[in-house]
C-alpha cells in the first residue's frame, strides 16, 4: 500500500499529478514546483557541487525532499558521456584470490569515485565473451579482466586493463610471479632441499608459467638439475593440487620439498602428505602462493608468498585511465614477498 500523502505533497505537486510509488518524480517535477529552472535544480542538487545556502537553494532542497525526488547517478554519469563504473571480469569468486583482488579494486574504484561491478566466467572464453558484451552495454567506463590468456588479445576495442595475468599485448598490472618462485624455491634451498617438487597451473595462465619459469631458474642458481619428473598438475583448485601431490609424493624417488604456485593446490598437496601419512615439515616441505587469510590459520601455517593486491589493483585503476587516453599500453609489475611459516623446514637427514 502506498505511503499516505501530505496536504503539504499534494500541493506542491500540483496541477493534479497523482502522488503514488509508481509516479517518478523527475527533475522537472522539482523546477516546475520550486518555480526554478531546470538548470538551477541541477546545480543545487549536484553534491560534486559546493554547497548553497541561499533561499533558491534551500527552497529546492525542501522541494525535492517533500516530493521524494531521487537523483539518479546513472543518468547524471550519462550526461557526462560516462557512468563512473567500472566492470571487473573474474573466473570465479569462489576463488579467494579473485574474490580478494576484486575487495581492492572496489576499495581502490570507490577512493576515484567509481563503483565496480563484477561478472564470472569460469575462465571459459566464450564466457568472457559475453561478460565483456554484457558489461559494455551496461555502459561502463572501462574494464578490468583477470582472465588473460598468454597470446590471446582480450576485450578489444573498449578501454581495459589486465590484472594478476597478462596476454602478453594489452596493458597488464602483474605481481612480480617469477621473482616469487625464485623466492620460495630459494627458500627451501638454504633449507638443504635438493630434490623440490613443483605442483603447477594451468598453460594459457601467465602467473603459473611466470612461476614455472622462477621455479627453473632457482634452481639453475643453486646448480641444480631441473627434474621434469618433479612438476605436475594443470589448475588452480585444491583437488586439482591433492591429485599432482599424490602423484609426486607416490614416487619411490619423492621430493623433500614442493613449491606450489598456488595456496589452493598447497591446500591440495597437505591433503595428500595426510593421506599418505607424511608429516609437514618433517617429511615435506611445502610453499604455496597468494596468501590467503586461510593458509595462516592451518593446523600447520603455510609458508607463501604474499601478492600485493592493493597495489595491483591501483596500478590496473592507472592503466586504466592510460587506456581512455589511448597511451600505449604498459605493464606495471609490483615484488611480492616471503612469509615464512611452519610449512617449511630442514630437508631430513636421509635426503
Amino acid at each position: 500500500m502506498p505511503p499516505a500523502v501530505n496536504s503539504r505533497t499534494e500541493e506542491v505537486l500540483g496541477r493534479g499529478r497523482p502522488a503514488s510509488l509508481s509516479a517518478v518524480v523527475t527533475i522537472v517535477d522539482v523546477a516546475r514546483a520550486a518555480g526554478v529552472s531546470k538548470s538551477t535544480v541541477s546545480r543545487v542538487l549536484d553534491e560534486r557541487l559546493p554547497h548553497s545556502n541561499s533561499a533558491t537553494a534551500e527552497r529546492v532542497r525542501q522541494v525535492a525532499a517533500e516530493l521524494g525526488y531521487v537523483r539518479d547517478p546513472l543518468a547524471s554519469g550519462l550526461r557526462r558521456s560516462g557512468t563512473n563504473t567500472l566492470g571487473v571480469i573474474v573466473p570465479r569468486l569462489t576463488d579467494t584470490v579473485m574474490a580478494m583482488l576484486y575487495e581492492e579494486v572496489v576499495a581502490a574504484s570507490g577512493e576515484r569515485g567509481m563503483f565496480a561491478v563484477v561478472a564470472t566466467t569460469e575462465d571459459q572464453p566464450d564466457s568472457e565473451t559475453l561478460a565483456v558484451q554484457t558489461l559494455i552495454r551496461r555502459r561502463v567506463d572501462g574494464l578490468i579482466l583477470t582472465t588473460a590468456r598468454v597470446g590471446h588479445p582480450a576485450a578489444q576495442g573498449v578501454p581495459h586493463a589486465l590484472a594478476l595475468r597478462t596476454d602478453g599485448i594489452g596493458p597488464a598490472s602483474l605481481g612480480d610471479d617469477e621473482l616469487g618462485a625464485r623466492l620460495a624455491v630459494r627458500h627451501l634451498i638454504d633449507y638443504g632441499h635438493r630434490r623440490i617438487g613443483l605442483v603447477g597451473g594451468p598453460g594459457y595462465a601467465s602467473s603459473a608459467l611466470h612461476r614455472l619459469k622462477g621455479y627453473r631458474l632457482a634452481l639453475q642458481d643453486a646448480g641444480l638439475p631441473a627434474d621434469d619428473d618433479l612438476v605436475c598438475g594443470d589448475a588452480f583448485s585444491i583437488e586439482a593440487g591433492e591429485s599432482a601431490g599424490r602423484i609426486l609424493l607416490g614416487r619411490p624417488d619423492r621430493p623433500t620439498a614442493i613449491f606450489a604456485v598456488n595456496d589452493n593446490t598447497a591446500i591440495g598437496v597437505m591433503a595428500a602428505a595426510h593421506a599418505l601419512g607424511l608429516s609437514i615439515p618433517d617429511d615435506l616441505s611445502l610453499v604455496g602462493y597468494n596468501d590467503i587469510p586461510v593458509v595462516s590459520r592451518l593446523p600447520v601455517p603455510l609458508t607463501t608468498v604474499r601478492v600485493p593486491f592493493r597495489q595491483i589493483a591501483t596500478n590496473a585503476l592507472d592503466l586504466l585511465n592510460d587506456a581512455r587516453r589511448d597511451t600505449a599500453p604498459r605493464t606495471l609489475v609490483t615484488p611480492p614477498t616471503l612469509i615464512p611459516r611452519r610449512s617449511t623446514g630442514p630437508a631430513p637427514r636421509s635426503s
